[in-house]
C-alpha cells in the first residue's frame, strides 16, 4: 500500500484526533496556566499545595493503590485457574470478562449503591440472621469495593494473556528439578508475567486515581477525591482555571505511570488483549 493511499486511509483518524484530543488539551493548557482575566500564572498549578487538595490528592493516591494490590492479589490466583482450564478459546475468556462491562458503568455503580446502604440487601441478610446492621457506605471502604469491582477485569486480562504465554514444559521442568509451588510462581512465573502485571496495575491504578463518580455515590461527601476536587471546581464553582491547573498536575500523574507501564511493558502486554 502506497504511502499517499495510507495518508488518505488515516485522514479520518487524525482529524478526529485533532478535534477530540488535541484541542481539548491545548483548551486545557490554556486555562490552566491563565487566571480569570486571562493572564498568564502558575497559581492553578501551585494550588496542588493547598491543604485541601493535598488531602485529596493524598487519598487518591491511597485508595488507588490499595485498590490496585487488591485486584492483583485476586487477579493472579483467578487468571491461573482459567489459564489451567485450558480453555482453547481465548475470546470466550475474554468475553466473559467484559460482559459485565456491558453494562452502564453508572449503573453498576448504583447497584452497590444499593447494596451497600443501612436499609440495603447486605443488611437486610444480616438482620434475618439476627446481626447487627453494619455502616458500609460513605467509607473509602464502600470506594475501594466500587474501584475493585469495575477495575478487576483491566487485571487480570493481561495477566491472563501472560500467563497463557508460558510453556508448560518450562513448570514440568521446574518440578522435576525439584521446584516446589512457591519456587516456581516466585522464580519462574513472576517474572516471566511482570510485564502483564505492570501493564494491569497501570490499567487498574490510572482510572482509579482520576474517578470521581465512585467516591461521589459511595463515599458521599465524606470522601474527597483530587477527581471530586476537579469536577466541583468546573461545575459547582464554575472556576476553569483552577478545576483545569489541577487537571494538569492529574495528568503529570497518569503520564507517569504510563511511562512506566511503557518501560516494563516491552512486549505490549497490555495492548495484546484487546
Amino acid at each position: 500500500m502506497s504511502k499517499r493511499r495510507t495518508g488518505i486511509l488515516a485522514a479520518p483518524y487524525s482529524v478526529w484526533m485533532v478535534i477530540f484530543v488535541i484541542v481539548p488539551l491545548l483548551i486545557v493548557a490554556y486555562y490552566g496556566f491563565t487566571a480569570s482575566d486571562g493572564t498568564f500564572t502558575l497559581d492553578n498549578i501551585k494550588s496542588v499545595v493547598w491543604p485541601i487538595h493535598l488531602k485529596a490528592l493524598g487519598t487518591s493516591l491511597k485508595l488507588s493503590v490499595i485498590c490496585t494490590a487488591i485486584c492483583f492479589l485476586l487477579a493472579l490466583p483467578l487468571a491461573m485457574v482459567i489459564r489451567n482450564l485450558r480453555i482453547r478459546s481465548t475470546g470466550f475468556v475474554i468475553f466473559i470478562f467484559i460482559l459485565p462491562m456491558w453494562m452502564n458503568f453508572l449503573l453498576r455503580t448504583i447497584a452497590w449503591q444499593s447494596l451497600l446502604e443501612k436499609t440495603g440487601v447486605i443488611n437486610s441478610i444480616l438482620g434475618f440472621f439476627g446481626l447487627p446492621a453494619q455502616s458500609m457506605i460513605n467509607t473509602e471502604g464502600a470506594v475501594v469495593l466500587g474501584m475493585i469491582y469495575n477495575y478487576l477485569p483491566f487485571m487480570v486480562l493481561p495477566i491472563y494473556n501472560s500467563l497463557v504465554k508460558i510453556s508448560q514444559d518450562t513448570l514440568d521442568a521446574a518440578r522435576d528439578l525439584g521446584a516446589g509451588w512457591w519456587q516456581s510462581l516466585r522464580r519462574i512465573i513472576l517474572p516471566l508475567i511482570l510485564p502483564g502485571i505492570v501493564s494491569g496495575g497501570t490499567m487498574v491504578f490510572v482510572p482509579a486515581l482520576t474517578t470521581f463518580v465512585l467516591s461521589d455515590l459511595l463515599g458521599g461527601a465524606k470522601i474527597q477525591l483530587i477527581g471530586n476536587v476537579i469536577e466541583q471546581s468546573f461545575t459547582t464553582a464554575n472556576d476553569w482555571n483552577l478545576g483545569a491547573g489541577l487537571s494538569l498536575v492529574l495528568m503529570v500523574l497518569v503520564v507517569a505511570s504510563m511511562a512506566l507501564m511503557s518501560k516494563y511493558d516491552k512486549s505490549g502486554e497490555g495492548a495484546g488483549i484487546w
